[in-house]
């Protein structure tokens, strides 16, 4: 069942009716649209993707901050200005009551669309690219995003093209698995590499479909576990940028960043800027379809589910 709205927290008439109603829904961030793609083409992907969903019979529910009050279920009204909103603002778990306060819009991150989907009782959320472990945790710092300890404890099945490959993928997989957040390949044993659809690294279990994930979701319940499942989906390898390419624009973006002194939160930023502008833009067509693919798996996988 889906928590009532509050005057800080509001779930949508429809995603709600359907919460209640057991009907299937899909869980989509915002930071896609607020931060990570260019206009006008950031409206236009947040748009497609919602329609793409209710295509296969699900409702979405897009989920941001608006003016201060945390939205699940956003209107294409509230889309298009937190997509054309020049203050917004990144939106994690940390940062929800502080966006509360100060009556800021933001683009939800992984964790703070995770914790706000389960909240409003929705269990099934997909993303682009999950965070992880960065490349630069190594010696005297430890950077790595809060989307894997509030994905953690917040029960609900989240499909990704893995994490960013600008991360570090292995250290990655580590955490993953001290933190007993179980992984699964979606039709494969090879963990994709969001850009790219074989990261180089093996999964051990992979599941085979939408009901089989939906399977291993209820699994979990029923055990009274309370992690995430990270259901792992490569982009079609026709689709993929093209590995050679992607293995030598990353290291030369990473030596850019070290010899331009770029560290902390600035680092994610710059690489992905160096990456589209070293691509001629291919990366970020890539991204887009990287994000189709996983909304179109979260959508048949929520359907498994209500069913």
């Amino acid at each position: 069942m889906s928590a009532p709205s509050t005057t800080h927290v509001v779930i949508s008439e429809t995603v709600a009716a359907a919460v209640a109603k057991g009907e299937p829904v899909l869980a989509l961030e915002s930071t896609i649209f607020t931060h990570g793609l260019p206009r006008p083409s950031n409206v236009e992907v947040a748009l497609d993707a919602e329609e793409q969903i209710r295509g296969l019979g699900v409702v979405p529910a897009t989920i941001g901050v608006v003016e201060g009050v945390a939205t699940v279920g956003l209107s294409e009204d509230q889309i298009k200005r937190l997509a054309y909103d020049d203050g917004v603002i990144k939106v994690s778990v940390r940062d929800l009551p502080v966006a509360i306060a100060t009556r800021a819009s933001g683009g939800t991150t992984v964790a703070g669309t995770a914790f706000l989907a389960h909240r409003a009782g929705i269990r099934v959320f997909s993303t682009g690219g999950l965070g992880g472990v960065h490349r630069s945790s190594t010696g005297q710092s430890f950077d790595e995003s809060a989307d894997l300890t509030v994905l953690s404890r917040t029960p609900i099945l989240m499909v990704s093209a893995g994490v960013k490959s600008i991360l570090d993928i292995a250290a990655s997989l580590e955490r993953m698995e001290t933190l007993s957040l179980p992984v699964v390949g979606y039709g494969t044993h090879r963990f994709p590499g969001f850009y790219v659809s074989d990261s180089g690294y093996t999964l051990e279990h992979a599941v085979q479909g939408p009901h089989e994930a939906a399977a291993l979701v209820k699994a979990r319940d029923e055990l009274g576990l309370h992690c995430a499942v990270l259901v792992a989906n490569p982009i079609d390898a026709a689709l993929q940028l093209d590995p050679a390419l992607h293995d030598k624009v990353l290291a030369e973006a990473w030596q850019a960043a070290q010899d331009a002194g770029i560290v902390g939160n600035d680092t994610t930023p710059f690489l992905l800027d160096y990456i589209t502008k070293a691509t001629d833009g291919v990366s970020k067509k890539v991204n887009v379809e990287v994000y189709r693919n996983n909304v179109e798996v979260g959508a048949l996988i929520a359907k498994a589910l209500a069913a």
